[in-house]
């Protein structure tokens, strides 16, 4: 007669309260529904990475089984326990394979989590700005200019940053090729690596502005001040809007400016005080991932493993990061907009799964969502098609 493995000799936790079903396509998924979401009990599993009993049940209206961990972050992760560590790895500049060592993990396992923790992330950030009562502050843009596989390819991150408060609205990507002046060796490097691949469309800059501005103006409800430099891009976008009479936008050029150290001048001074909330944002953005330097092995290799990335770092500022490290206060962006009451911690943010059923996302962030940033990616990209996990 076999042996069965015995039940740990302790009692369930604290049943889980659904509130609704966790399966896209059933009716009681949907925040619409109107009736009250009806389950039953369906058993219970034990699970072997923790040693922990988690209850099942049954769903009233589709019939499909679901668990307590399916309202979890860790929902079908095998090492639950790395998940708070490699979230505050991230922010702290690590990079990957770094983070695989010191947690004695592999490093595909890293940038799985990664990956999972960017599209949770997003998902935070779109469910406290649906909240948000609407934008009663000037807004400060630019994009911050980073490489995507290789210097040839570029990518630029519009960032959307709240004037007084110095939250971070929205990000937005700008894929587009290299610019500037290149010696005989780098065209011939450009030349051999545009063989095979898909030409980077142009226009990215523009269509970034675009998407960026239309959610802005979602989300305001009278004129809009936008604070930006003059790139030509900007200028062209604001002029041809359908809704430009609601756009009140001030341009700061970027004066040229001297040697290290030299003072600056009036022109750029005024620059610097008034896109300051944005030029901090970068800053620390660059000194956070260790992929945005120039000379670096840990480069992004795809364009929605960084935006996933840049969705950590602005959950990280908005909610965690607070506005100074000199002065003696603790408030944070999200608590400057009496968003939250207290600077969070990574537990706190991923207290629970977030389904973007059920949340308002935009198109942009579904796109990252589903990893579907095509340019200028190399190689094949799988898109994120997964049926139940997240």
């Amino acid at each position: 007669m076999a042996r069965t493995k015995p039940l740990p000799d302790r009692k369930p936790p604290v049943p889980h309260q659904p509130t609704f079903c966790p399966r896209p396509g059933c009716e009681a998924h949907e925040t619409t529904f109107p009736g009250p979401f009806r389950y039953g009990p369906a058993g219970f599993f034990f699970r072997q990475c923790d040693g922990r009993i988690v209850r099942r049940f049954r769903c009233g209206h589709c019939r499909t089984r679901f668990s307590e961990s399916t309202f979890e972050t860790t929902y079908y992760l095998k090492r639950p326990e790395l998940q708070l560590p490699i979230a505050a790895g991230i922010v702290a500049g690590s990079a990957h394979r770094q983070l695989a060592r010191s947690l004695g993990c592999a490093p595909s396992t890293v940038t799985r989590q990664a990956s999972r923790l960017g599209r949770h992330a997003s998902l935070l950030h779109a469910m406290f700005l649906a909240d948000l009562p609407g934008i009663r502050e000037p807004i400060v843009l630019d994009h911050f200019e980073t490489f995507v596989s290789s210097q040839h390819d570029r990518v630029g991150i519009a960032t959307v940053v709240g004037r007084d408060s110095w939250f971070v609205l929205d990000i937005d990507p700008a894929p587009h090729g290299r610019s500037g002046r290149m010696s005989a060796a780098q065209r011939r490097v450009a030349a051999r690596r545009k063989k095979g691949k898909r030409p980077t469309p142009r226009g990215g800059y523009v269509r970034s502005k675009r998407r960026v501005l239309d959610r802005l103006l979602d989300m305001s409800s009278g004129v809009l001040e936008l604070i930006h430099d003059d790139h030509p891009a900007y200028r062209a976008c604001v002029a041809k809007h359908p809704e430009r009479h609601r756009i009140h936008a001030r341009v700061f050029p970027n004066p040229k400016r001297g040697p290290k150290g030299s003072p600056r001048s009036p022109e750029a001074r005024a620059r610097d005080e008034a896109m300051f909330p944005v030029d901090l944002l970068h800053g620390l953005w660059r000194h956070t991932d260790p992929h945005h330097g120039r000379e670096t092995i840990a480069f992004g290799r795809r364009t929605s493993a960084i935006m996933e990335r840049a969705h950590i770092v602005m959950v990280w500022r908005n909610f965690q990061k607070k506005r100074s490290e000199r002065k003696p206060d603790k408030v944070t962006p999200a608590m400057a907009l009496g968003l939250t009451d207290e600077p969070w911690t990574w537990a706190q943010i991923l207290a629970r799964r977030l389904f973007p059923g059920r949340i308002r996302v935009p198109k942009s962030w579904m796109r990252t969502y589903r990893r579907d940033w095509p340019y200028p990616d190399v190689g094949k990209t799988l898109p994120h098609a997964l049926k139940y996990a997240f």
